[in-house]
């Protein structure tokens, strides 16, 4: 069993117990309203430390229960879904734990030296990557008909939630990668393959193998910032949103069914907001006659605050 599953089993052990303690024993006396009052104690509890359920943890005992219902009017146990219109609360929005600066990316890539087949294709591969911000999942079902260098695009074929789209390489990317197909790619083949990236051996790559590459040359790079593939993703969407790029064409580029998902970014941007608002607002230029303001580094004055 998973971890996801065990957290599911956890969920509903919860909910059956609470349904035990009011005397409720048959699935067919469960009602909306009993749920809501479900949830509404899920809100109010507090943990032995006193302090509330997380927005998260709430989610994670909630969305088994529709679940479970769904699976008992479908088994025909039920003849309506009680938790078919419950309303769950919204998890909130995960920051990316750590981001790349412009220097660290490049450092990154001149860590995969071109000078051999395999160093030429992960310089490639780390170079898409940033690019296009695909995930680490994505890159092994790229095809050699995906790529249309002439256009400067890379068709995603199933991305999650099984989408397609197409994405802009970039100028660089695409020349890295017309270098990859014609120097780097042949050497590496050891019989006929549609793949666009493949191993030292001619197989398809792995989601595994794509992380573990991006991992050695973040180590070669010196970089200790947790995570791999997805920190280029990352990067890719910070960079464009700093230098002016509309939040929806960074949703298309990621794949993102909502904007929603997409606006995480507005939150990493904002530090680079406040550097430039620090930078450029006439207030933050003060003048020699400016007695009468406080000093805003008086650690009496932040402590009052």
């Amino acid at each position: 069993m998973n971890n996801a599953s065990k957290e599911e089993g956890l969920a509903l052990h919860r909910f059956i117990g609470w349904c035990a303690e009011r005397g409720l024993t048959d699935p067919r006396e469960i009602v909306r309203p009993m749920l809501e009052r479900y949830q509404a104690h899920l809100y109010y509890y507090r943990q032995p430390n006193g302090k509330p359920l997380t927005l998260g943890s709430q989610h994670g005992c909630l969305a088994p229960l529709k679940t479970f219902f769904q699976w008992l009017v479908r088994e025909h146990y039920l003849l309506a879904n009680p938790a078919s219109e419950l309303v769950l609360p919204r998890p909130p929005k995960r920051l990316p734990r750590s981001l790349l600066s412009v220097a660290e990316v490049e450092a990154l890539l001149r860590e995969a030296e071109p000078t051999t087949a395999p160093g030429l294709r992960d310089r490639t591969l780390l170079e898409v990557l940033y690019a296009t911000g695909l995930r680490r999942m994505e890159v092994p079902t790229l095809a050699l008909y995906d790529v249309d260098l002439g256009r400067g695009l890379l068709q995603v074929r199933e991305g999650k939630g099984r989408r397609d789209r197409v994405v802009p390489l970039g100028d660089r990317a695409a020349a890295w990668l017309a270098k990859y197909l014609a120097d780097g790619r042949p050497p590496l083949l050891a019989g006929d393959s549609a793949w666009l990236f493949i191993t030292d051996y001619g197989q398809p790559l792995t989601p595994e193998y794509v992380a573990a590459k991006v991992r050695r040359y973040l180590q070669f790079a010196g970089i200790t910032k947790p995570g791999a593939t997805h920190l280029l993703r990352h990067a890719c969407a910070t960079h464009m949103l700093e230098n002016g790029a509309d939040i929806r064409f960074i949703q298309q580029l990621l794949g993102h069914a909502s904007v929603a998902t997409t606006e995480i970014y507005t939150h990493v941007s904002i530090e680079k907001l406040k550097q430039i608002h620090a930078a450029t607002h006439p207030s933050r230029l003060r003048r020699a006659s400016d007695t009468e303001l406080p000093d805003v580094d008086d650690p009496d004055l932040v402590a009052r605050l």
